[in-house]
């Protein structure tokens, strides 16, 4: 017994290459925890340039780890599976959940440094969610899952509620945290009646150990883990506490929420379902799934004609864009049901894409709204009549960045509906092709919406007060990359297309 404990060839060595990113973040939360006790004064440059620095270093070992090219794995052994996975797929999305966390950073530099925030609080609640979403990128077991999951969500609650004395701003949080718990509760049941059916939280093992008789009981805790899912990745109809929590929260944690929190949601989805039931259609997961993108995109797209608002109409577009993103998902479950491994690789390419690429346009086009707020202190569409008088560098890259959300070429937005459309249409039978309308005629309606605002920009005279206002650095800074990336991406879609390619290549 004692030699069996001390056996560590089925417990390998601790990969610190491997774990590398987390040690970075974790080191960056504890210097930006005690910042201002190290550093005099609480000016904002210096937790957000602590943050940023720690942010970029963590994808320094992301950059090496691909360079390397071996796939790594920790915290189990080769019979009863791995917790912890660091491969092309885990790699592509840590590196996407950093810049993503980096580009929110610019984008609140300013904004936190000239409020009345807790700069170092604010910092070190950001970077503990983050941390969570890439040890979510390399879960492979439930309890992981669960745990990254609540990493990503605990310290957002905060966050949405940062305006201390903004009503609004602790309605939010409070909603926020309300379905959270909710959606928690119900994730962590189906995820416990899915471990009584199989004995193991390893996905891997799980994929393999569903028993004959225990169909019901996995189906029942699929259903109710999807469901968790759906209220984290706000689908319909978990959707309602979206619009609220979006216009009250700070708007770079809206943005942080619409885009890498939202990202974490699906990430955890992808692994509970790609690893563990990608096989087992029985249980009609992918039904559920097409349920959700239909009604989220039509809701989602419904509600968003009839703001005023720019912040909730971009909230009900992420409602929509959510369907969007769900769309390849159930192709992929309809083409695991009809035995089409092919057409189920691409359709689960087409999810990662499209996460990718509605990062950077969402990110782009919550960076011009606070420009623009800086300039008119109003957050109405209204404000935006005229805006090519005034500021004609930041109507034209909004105009970019709401285009592509509409999937128009050659911007971002167009590969990303491309591959979602290829996704269920080659997925094949009645319900593919039957989504892939749907998808069609909301992406329709969506362009009305955006194309609506692009039109107020153009086309319509400025009418409200404009005050000068200087646009910071790191917001320019900001913008410009994310324009960047929408047009690269756009004129040359390979450069996503790589990426996606290498989530399906096993080192």
């Amino acid at each position: 017994m004692l030699a069996g404990a001390l056996d560590l060839s089925r417990n390998p060595a601790f990969d610190w290459h491997a774990f590398a990113p987390e040690i970075v973040l974790v080191g960056t939360i504890l210097v930006v925890l005690v910042a201002d006790l190290i550093v005099p004064g609480r000016s904002s440059w210096q937790t957000s340039r602590f943050a940023s620095i720690g942010v970029l270093g963590a994808l320094v070992p992301v950059l090496t780890l691909a360079q390397d090219g071996a796939d790594r794995f920790m915290f189990g052994d080769v019979d009863g599976g791995y917790a912890y996975a660091v491969d092309n797929y885990a790699l592509a999305l840590k590196g996407f959940f950093l810049v993503a966390t980096y580009l929110t950073i610019l984008l609140s530099v300013d904004y936190v440094g000239e409020g009345d925030y807790y700069q170092s609080e604010f910092y070190f609640l950001l970077l503990t969610s983050v941390l969570g979403m890439t040890v979510m990128a390399s879960a492979r077991d439930l309890i992981t899952v669960f745990v990254a999951l609540e990493t990503i969500s605990i310290p957002t609650y905060v966050l949405a509620g940062f305006r201390k004395h903004d009503r609004r701003s602790n309605e939010a949080g409070i909603k926020y945290y309300v379905v959270g718990v909710l959606s928690s509760a119900l994730m962590l049941y189906g995820m416990s009646l899915i471990y009584g059916a199989t004995q193991t939280t390893m996905l891997s093992q799980i994929r393999t150990s569903i028993p004959a008789d225990g169909g019901a009981i996995i189906a029942v805790g699929v259903f109710l883990a999807l469901i968790g899912f759906a209220f984290k990745v706000s689908a319909f109809p978990f959707h309602w506490w979206a619009p609220d929590t979006y216009e009250g929260a700070p708007t770079p944690v809206t943005a942080f929420l619409s885009v890498a929190s939202k990202a974490g949601g699906f990430v955890a989805l992808l692994n509970v379902i790609f690893f563990a039931f990608a096989e087992n259609t029985d249980t009609k997961w992918w039904a559920v799934v097409a349920i959700f993108a239909v009604a989220s995109m039509t809701w989602g797209n419904l509600g968003a004609i009839r703001q005023t608002n720019i912040v909730r109409m971009l909230a009900y577009s992420s409602i929509a864009q959510g369907g969007f993103i769900l769309v390849p998902f159930a192709a992929y479950g309809i083409a695991q049901n009809e035995g089409n491994a092919e057409v189920a690789t691409s359709a689960f390419q087409a999810v990662v894409v499209y996460l990718l690429v509605y990062g950077v346009m969402n990110l782009g086009a919550f960076a011009v709204v606070i420009a623009v707020a800086r300039r008119t202190r109003s957050g109405e569409i209204s404000s935006y009549d005229g805006l090519f008088q005034t500021a004609p560098a930041l109507a034209v890259v909004m105009s970019l960045f709401l285009a592509s959300l509409a999937g128009i070429p050659p911007l971002a937005g167009w590969f990303a509906k491309f591959t979602m459309f290829s996704a269920a249409i080659e997925a094949g039978q009645w319900s593919g092709i039957t989504i892939a309308v749907i998808a069609g005629v909301n992406s329709v309606i969506a362009a009305f919406y955006y194309l609506n605002v692009v039109r107020a920009m153009w086309f319509k005279d400025a009418t409200d007060e404009v005050r000068p206002a200087r646009i910071p650095a790191a917001l320019t800074s900001a913008i410009a990359m994310c324009t960047v990336g929408v047009v690269a991406v756009g004129v040359y879609p390979q450069i996503f297309g790589k990426i996606a390619d290498l989530v399906t290549t096993q080192g």
